[in-house]
């Protein structure tokens, strides 16, 4: 029985082999990392030698000696030795491996201002910046999940009331960047320890909606005898409106008959935070 011929790739009669790989030709599949990190090894003609492995191009020697003088830096160094440009540049060099990732690390600095504010920007805005597709934007939030994760763990079993600036790093991390307002409500118990940390509710850019009765509701669900309100103003402005201390207000006089303590209202915004009990609000 005759021998069926190898699948072609358009290039001859040379076999593709994807690497194990499905779908790396498929733009729809396509991972930035994986084009890379998989390029196949093509098949030696059988009347030709194989052609001598190719010299990096002087660009590439470039960036490879840049990367590793950059790490050595860090190492030596610490992250006080590096610019933050570079501190995500660093960062870049594990997610995009052939390519010069300074100009990638200086744009998203440039559209979203801090390095908080690339971590807090959503991943389809992030893939508006020329050589971040999909896998990029991803796993750069998976970097600000892990750093919310590990500054909540630091509220683990403590008096949130003494932990202030663990609460305070905590919340600005997981809110002053999201381009829509959202209510998060601490659950506290009678040591004022956190039993849960739950968003309520998600609104516009400039309003969510709030149910004094659901907040109450819950605490008692969970048994808190205590709760922090905290809400994100995107405009970056921390300033309570009219709205806010109203809203608060209700919330205290629904929960207080119940032995349910509101100890404060937090507002975070990118330029800060506002205390309602800061202010003699609450």
């Amino acid at each position: 029985m005759a021998k069926r011929p190898a699948s072609s790739s358009g290039h001859g009669d040379v076999p593709v082999d994807n690497g194990g790989v499905d779908g790396l030709e498929d733009a729809s599949l396509f991972d930035e990392r994986l084009f890379f990190a998989h390029q196949p090894a093509k098949a030696a003609l059988r009347d030709k030698p194989a052609k001598p492995p190719s010299t990096p191009t002087n660009a590439e020697a470039h960036y490879h000696g840049h990367r590793e003088r950059l790490r050595n830096r860090y190492r030596d160094g610490g992250d006080g030795a590096l610019a933050d440009y570079e501190i995500l540049e660093l960062l870049l060099f594990r997610l995009i491996p052939r390519r010069d990732t300074k100009p990638i690390a200086k744009a998203l600095l440039a559209r979203f201002g801090t390095l908080g504010g690339v971590f807090g920007a959503p991943a389809n805005l992030l893939q508006e910046i020329s050589g971040v597709g999909e896998a990029v934007a991803l796993d750069l939030k998976l970097v600000a999940s892990v750093a919310q994760r590990m500054l909540k763990s630091e509220l683990a079993g403590k008096p949130v009331l003494s932990s202030w600036k663990a609460l305070i790093d905590y919340c600005h991390t997981a809110m002053a960047h999201e381009t829509r307002e959202q209510f998060r409500i601490l659950f506290l118990d009678k040591r004022n320890a956190l039993i849960a940390d739950e968003v309520q509710g998600l609104g516009t850019v400039d309003h969510t909606p709030v149910y004094p009765r659901e907040v109450v509701r819950r605490a008692l669900e969970v048994s808190a005898t205590a709760v922090i309100l905290v809400h994100n103003h995107p405009s970056g402005d921390p300033t309570p409106s009219r709205a806010d201390i109203d809203m608060t207000k209700t919330i205290i006089d629904t929960a207080s008959p119940l032995g349910i303590t509101v100890h404060d209202h937090i507002i975070i915004g990118k330029n800060g935070h506002v205390s309602f009990r800061a202010l003699r609000l609450v």
